[in-house]
């Protein structure tokens, strides 16, 4: 069983900064990548930023230049956001693939959530 857990949202001033962090912990053999979503009431869930294990970066079109994605070891990932936006305001999630063996297929979990509110 793996678990993430996220921390650092909370409320800003638009222009503002928060960092958020996700540790995963648990049964892992390797890790394939990391990343952070978001979602706002009654739309879909949308890719922010990715990272993998070879520590190359994906990032929204909407985050590019603000938002920073990195590693500070195999298992916890960060993602800088700044000069933030009231639109930013969402639940972001943390997301890992991994795999838990050798010979099985990869699994995708997500974290519980952390809520980032923008106000103007």
């Amino acid at each position: 069983q793996v678990q993430l857990v996220e921390s650092g949202g909370g409320l800003v001033q638009a222009g503002g900064s928060l960092r958020l962090s996700c540790a995963a912990s648990g049964n892992i053999f390797r890790i394939n990548a990391m990343g952070w979503y978001r979602q706002t009431p009654g739309k879909q869930r949308e890719m922010v930023a990715t990272i993998t294990s070879g520590g190359i970066k994906n990032y929204a079109d909407f985050v590019k230049g603000r938002f920073t994605i990195s590693r500070d070891s195999a298992e916890t990932v960060y993602l800088e956001m700044s000069s933030l936006k009231v639109e930013d305001t969402a639940v972001y999630y943390c997301n890992c693939n991994y795999k838990p063996t050798l010979v099985r297929s990869s699994i995708d979990v997500w974290g519980q959530g952390t809520q980032v509110t923008v106000s103007a």
